[in-house]
């Protein structure tokens, strides 16, 4: 599997998980669950980002 494609793949799959440890910490009311649901949302959108450039340059 090619780089790019790997990070596309895992930066979804984080942005996946993140999302759900969000809502589960905002329905049950912890804070803490939904600021790292959120803080793993970001970083699997930067991961796929960095896919996007390593395509770009044909890394």
């Amino acid at each position: 599997m090619k780089s790019s494609t790997k990070d596309h793949a895992e930066g979804k799959m984080h942005q996946a998980k993140g999302k759900i440890k969000e809502v589960v910490g905002k329905t049950v009311g912890n804070r803490d669950l939904e600021t790292e649901g959120k803080n793993e949302n970001l970083e699997g959108k930067v991961q796929d980002k960095v896919g996007d450039i390593k395509k770009v340059l044909g890394k």
